[in-house]
């Protein structure tokens, strides 16, 4: 799954890691300090954000940028020099300009936030006052809206087109190393399917997944400032009282919870999902053997393995139901938890009504972000019972015996 399309795993996740640590450790330490050598005029901490497409060609973007191709090309001149592949110019500038196009999607995101306090308190000065805010006030602001929207759909569709390349070629890649092997993998039971259906499967899942993972983690990169600053206009929290950075805290609290939880509730799942696709595949292997003999297929064979499709599909069904009250209650509860933390805030009338916009929306980024796991666990489980399918059909390769490995999965998928 990962050395046919990525170079020497897991050595290459390890490098990459680390890269990464060395280079935003390099960025938030001495990222102003390299800025101002090389000769970029970054602005004050304390200016205020540019409202409109101007965010995106500020100075301390441009250094960005330049800083990013720097990181990049150096970690792909590495691996190129030390360990060329057939894909790895798509496994690694590939993943690089899916990362970058995700980060700029998100700093999107921060800029429709900066646009609402503007509007938003015009709109209410224009409710308390009228004639206070002119037409053309808000239309201007309207029009800044629809350029950043605008933006917005052009990123995200060049993003996930070039995302469905990626993904694609990566399954062209697990499908030539099975191909390349299939002397070795043709015994394994389900082989076919794995080398096709799998493939497929993972591939499709992980262009989801994948995108939503990456997503998650710049949004936090993006968010948690922002929610960090905006905690200033809140003070005091309801029965726990006035802390410091109250928003903050909250949202990492409540998101942590709930992944938990919902961790903890759905356990059985993944096991339940992958002896699932066993027996789904016993019941279809009988099927296709009944097209070629006469002696297979029989009524009480087929009859045997659909009752065992039925009882694995069953106890599915019982543990999504508990799963799914879990996973509701808690998304309706997180729908009106931030305006419980700010109730205190607004009776007290010390934000307006567009630092409130701000706020709401960045506790909704970070929570959600946060909330990863919940909200992706139906397409986690999934994707885990495929990659243990194919991690024990990749067993063959190294002359492993799939038997008790099997077993274990199967138990962990028992009641």
């Amino acid at each position: 799954m990962l050395q046919s399309f990525f170079p020497r795993p897991p050595w290459f996740f390890i490098s990459a890691l680390i890269w990464s640590v060395v280079t935003v450790t390099l960025w938030y330490m001495y990222g102003d300090a390299m800025a101002a050598v090389l000769g970029f005029q970054l602005p004050a901490e304390d200016a205020a954000p540019v409202i409109g497409l101007g965010h995106f060609v500020t100075t301390d973007f441009i250094w960005f940028y330049c800083y990013y191709i720097v990181a990049v090309a150096l970690f792909y001149g590495f691996w190129r020099w030390y360990y060329s592949t057939q894909w790895q110019d798509w496994s690694i500038l590939g993943s690089a300009l899916i990362l970058f196009g995700t980060y700029f999607s998100v700093q999107v995101s921060v800029a429709l936030n900066n646009w609402r306090r503007p509007f938003f308190d015009g709109v209410q000065g224009a409710l308390a006052e009228p004639d206070s805010v002119t037409a053309d006030y808000l239309y201007d602001l309207i029009i800044v809206f629809a350029e950043i929207a605008f933006l917005a759909v052009s990123v995200f569709v060049f993003t996930r087109f070039f995302v469905s390349h990626y993904i694609f070629r990566w399954r062209t890649a697990m499908n030539n190393y099975y191909a390349s092997r299939w002397s070795q993998l043709r015994h394994v039971e389900g082989a076919a399917q794995r080398v096709q259906e799998d493939t497929m499967r993972f591939a499709s899942i992980m262009e989801g997944l994948g995108v939503a993972l990456v997503d998650s983690v710049m949004t936090l990169v993006a968010f948690l400032p922002v929610l960090w600053s905006l905690s200033e206009y809140v003070k005091e929290l309801p029965i726990i009282g006035e802390i410091a950075q109250p928003l903050f805290y909250a949202a990492i609290f409540w998101s942590v919870f709930g992944t938990f939880f919902l961790a903890f509730v759905g356990i059985k799942l993944p096991g339940l999902e992958f002896k699932n696709q066993r027996v789904e595949a016993a019941y279809r292997k009988e099927l296709v053997y009944g097209e070629d003999y006469e002696d297979r297929a029989e009524p009480l064979t087929l009859g045997e393995l659909f009752n065992n499709v039925r009882r694995n599909y069953f106890r599915l069904y019982f543990h999504y139901l508990y799963f799914n009250v879990a996973r509701s209650f808690y998304l309706q509860a997180d729908n009106i938890f931030a305006y419980i933390l700010l109730i205190p805030t607004i009776v007290a009338g010390t934000i307006t009504f567009g630092i409130l916009q701000q706020i709401l929306t960045a506790f909704g980024q970070v929570s959600n972000s946060f909330q990863y796991l919940v909200n992706s666990w139906p397409t986690i489980v999934e994707l885990l019972s495929v990659y243990k399918r194919l991690q024990s059909f990749e067993k063959a390769l190294d002359d492993e015996p799939l038997v008790k490995l099997d077993q274990a999965y199967e138990q962990f998928g028992e009641e």
